[in-house]
C-alpha cells in the first residue's frame, strides 16, 4: 500500500511558530536571583530532603543544568542510585559522606564532590550532625537529546549492582573504525578515572587582574573528567567589585558568604542591578555583560561560578566562529574597575558556616 506523509500547515510556519513558543516558554521561567527562602525543602523517597533553585522539577525549566539543594538527618543513609549525567556537589554544611561506585568520601562544609555519570552514590549523614548540599548537573542537557535515564537501587551493596556501562577496548589498525574504537575507549579510561574530591583544606585562592582571589573547585585543570561542567570560586574584597565581562552560555553563580549586587546588561550601561546574600543563587544569561559587587565594607563575599565550558561553549564556538568565548573591556577600564587585588588584606581562608 501507498503512503504519503502530509501536514496541514507547510513547514515554514511550524518552525517559525516552535521556534517563537520556546523563546516565549524560556523568557517565562527566566530568573535572575533565585533567593534561598524560595527554595522549599520536600522530603523525598530517598530518605534526605530536596529542593530546587533552578530546573524543571522545581518549575524554572532550564536547558543545560539545574541546581538542587538536599539535606540529610543525622545517621541517615539515603538509597543508592545513578544516573546518566554528571553532577557535580558543593557541601554547604554539616558533616557526612558520599559513597561513589563503593569508594567512601568523608567530607565538610566547602568540599566539592564529582559525581560521574553512570557512577552508583548514596550520602550518609555524620552521627553527631545534619548536612546540607548543593548538586549542579547536565541533566536539562541530556535530557533534550533523550539521553538522560535514572536508576535506582534501593539499600543494595554496590557490588551487587551493575557496572557502568561497558565499551569496546581499543584494536590496532589504521582504518576509521578502529580510530574510534581507539579514541573512545581512550576517553572512557580518562573519564573513570577522574579525581573525585577536593577539600576545602587543601585550597589556595590566588589574586586576579579582575580585582578578585579565586581557584578551582572541579575542573579537568585540576585532575576532573565531568562532562562539560565547570566550578570554581572567587572572592570579592570588601566593598570590592569584580570588572565587567561577558560570555557565551549561563553563569550560575552560589552565594558562600557575604552580601551584595551585580549589574546586567546587552551593553555596559543601562542595564539593572539585582541584589543577593548568602545562600542565593545568581543567573547570569548568555552573553549578557556583568559585574558582581560585594557590599559588605569590612567582609569579603564569595560565590562558587558553575559554568557549561567545555562541552557546550566549545560546541558553541565552533559552530558560531568568530564568536567570542570570553570578553572584558580594555586592561585600564578593567584595571579601573576592579581596583589593585594586591592591596586588599584577604583573610585566613574559613570554612563555610551555616546558615
Amino acid at each position: 500500500m501507498a503512503t504519503k506523509t502530509t501536514t496541514k500547515v507547510a513547514h515554514y510556519y511550524v518552525q517559525k511558530e516552535r521556534r517563537a513558543q520556546f523563546l516565549e516558554d524560556w523568557r517565562a521561567n527566566h530568573r535572575t536571583v533565585v533567593a534561598l527562602e524560595d527554595v522549599e525543602m520536600h522530603d523525598t523517597s530517598r530518605g534526605m530532603r530536596r529542593g530546587v533553585y533552578v530546573g524543571a522539577d522545581g518549575g524554572r525549566a532550564t536547558r543545560t543544568m539545574d541546581a538542587t539543594a538536599h539535606e540529610i538527618d543525622p545517621g541517615v543513609v539515603s538509597t543508592v542510585h545513578r544516573h546518566s549525567w554528571d553532577a557535580m556537589m558543593f557541601c554547604v554544611a554539616g558533616e557526612a559522606w558520599t559513597e561513589i561506585d563503593g569508594e567512601r568520601v568523608e567530607w565538610g562544609p566547602g568540599d566539592s564532590l564529582h559525581l560521574p555519570a553512570w557512577a552508583w552514590h548514596r550520602h550518609g549523614g555524620a552521627s553527631s550532625s545534619g548536612a546540607r548540599f548543593l548538586t549542579f548537573s547536565s541533566e536539562p542537557m541530556l535530557e533534550t537529546m533523550g539521553m538522560a535515564f535514572l536508576e535506582e537501587g534501593g539499600d543494595a551493596d554496590v557490588s551487587t549492582l551493575p557496572p557502568r556501562p561497558p565499551y569496546a577496548a581499543g584494536i590496532s589498525g589504521d582504518d576509521p573504525y578502529a580510530e574510534r574504537l581507539r579514541r573512545l575507549a581512550a576517553d572512557q579510561d580518562a573519564r573513570r578515572s577522574g579525581r573525585l574530591h577536593t577539600s576545602w583544606d587543601d585550597l589556595e585562592m590566588l589574586p586576579t587582574p579582575r580585582g578578585t582571589r579565586t581557584t578551582f573547585l572541579l575542573d579537568r585543570a585540576i585532575g576532573y573528567q565531568a562532562s562539560g561542567i565547570t566550578m570554581a570560586m572567587f572572592e570579592i574584597g570588601p566593598g570590592r567589585g569584580q570588572s565587567m565581562h561577558r560570555h557565551p552560555g549561563e553563569a550560575w553563580l552560589y552565594v558562600v558568604e557575604g552580601h551584595g549586587h551585580s549589574y546586567l546588561g546587552a551593553e555596559p550601561e543601562g542595564g539593572q542591578t539585582y541584589e543577593w546574600k548568602k545562600g542565593d543563587i545568581i543567573v547570569v544569561d548568555h552573553y549578557l555583560w556583568h559585574q558582581h559587587v560585594n557590599d559588605d565594607p569590612d567582609n569579603t563575599a564569595r560565590v562558587v561560578r558553575i559554568h557549561m565550558f567545555d562541552s557546550l561553549l566549545e560546541t558553541m564556538r565552533a559552530l558560531c566562529d568568530p564568536l567570542v568565548l570570553f570578553e572584558e573591556p580594555p586592561d585600564h577600564i578593567r584595571d579601573k574597575q576592579a581596583g589593585d587585588p594586591t592591596t586588599v588584606d584577604w583573610p585566613p581562608l574559613s570554612r563555610p558556616t551555616w546558615p
